[in-house]
């Protein structure tokens, strides 16, 4: 059995291994970015020349371009800053940043920024809902929060026949009858598939949690069907036809559709805010949009037998 020295030696090992590998908290005023022989300013006589970024420094700088970076982008950034650093000390030495072209470049980064953080204010605005305005939406909008459950039998369309579309729809028309007569769903959908000779894999006909969105929109008139009705034939250009019988219809609760509710009314004020910027803007298509080469040949090549023709 090993003696109580020996284990309170194996103790206190592993109590330092655990210790030096939990990472310490870097303080605000810490280096986290040392460039060594770079100076911003000259140094003095009794120091080495070299630059110091802060944590706190680094993270005014970081925050500003995006808030919450994960490590990796953190490091780019940083890799990034430290080369620009070095590269603008040099660009001004050479009196780049005085250069009419540089000016025009500031401008327009400048309208950049602004559009930018406008935008995210405007996002952020959009996203201000009060509960009063969730729960309006809810109410006005009941048909949008609606979920159902259908059996749908689809007839799908008749190839190699002269018949086709004749066949299609008498075979629609008996199968609605017999969903009516409530026949089974997917027993029906077995025979359509068989008399016009179509594989088939499984004929499951029930749908769960339909809702309006998810239907395409000539279809969104089902939802209008109480529980045990049949919708009429619906066919689409392709010459399938769908028969819908509602079996269950629910409106789901405010606190199921609220994150719902929320994403549609900030995406909408969202758009709204920004038509004021959009549009109103004419450009010059002989400058940005000038005819071919080609194009002007055959212009004057027109203009040319126009002028002979007008000349006999």
């Amino acid at each position: 059995m090993p003696s109580m020295r020996f284990l309170y030696l194996l103790f206190f090992l592993f109590s330092n291994l655990v210790y030096a590998q939990d990472p310490q908290p870097v303080a605000t005023d810490d280096a986290v970015i040392t460039l060594t022989g770079f100076c911003a300013e000259p140094a003095r006589p009794d120091e080495s020349c070299k630059t110091v970024i802060t944590r706190a420094q680094f993270e005014q700088i970081s925050n500003a371009l995006q808030p919450d970076l994960s490590l990796a982008q953190r490091l780019k950034v940083a890799n990034a800053y430290a080369r620009n650093l070095r590269m603008a000390a040099v660009a001004e030495q050479r009196g780049i940043d005085k250069t009419s072209q540089f000016e025009e470049q500031m401008r327009y980064a400048r309208l950049q920024l602004l559009a930018q953080d406008l935008d995210q204010t405007l996002q952020a605005d959009a996203h201000n809902i009060s509960d009063a305005e969730v729960e309006e939406n809810y109410r006005g909008n009941q048909t949008m929060f609606e979920t159902a459950v259908f059996e749908r039998i689809i007839i799908p369309p008749v190839r190699n026949r002269p018949d086709a579309n004749e066949m299609a729809a008498q075979l629609a028309s008996e199968t609605r009858v017999r969903v009516i007569n409530g026949e089974n769903a997917d027993k029906l959908q077995r025979e359509v598939y068989a008399q016009i000779e179509v594989p088939l894999s499984s004929a499951n006909t029930r749908l769960e949690n339909v809702r309006r969105s998810s239907l395409p929109p000539s279809h969104e008139v089902v939802m209008t069907l109480k529980p045990g009705e049949v919708s009429d034939i619906i066919s689409d250009p392709a010459g399938a036809h769908f028969i819908y019988k509602m079996l269950e219809k629910r409106t789901l609760p405010l606190e199921e559709v609220k994150v719902e509710i929320l994403k549609t009314i900030s995406t909408q004020r969202y758009r709204d805010s920004m038509k004021a910027f959009q549009g109103d803007a004419v450009f010059s298509d002989a400058y940005f949009n000038p005819p071919s080469a080609h194009a002007i040949s055959e212009q004057r090549n027109r203009a040319g037998k126009i002028q002979e023709f007008t000349e006999k």
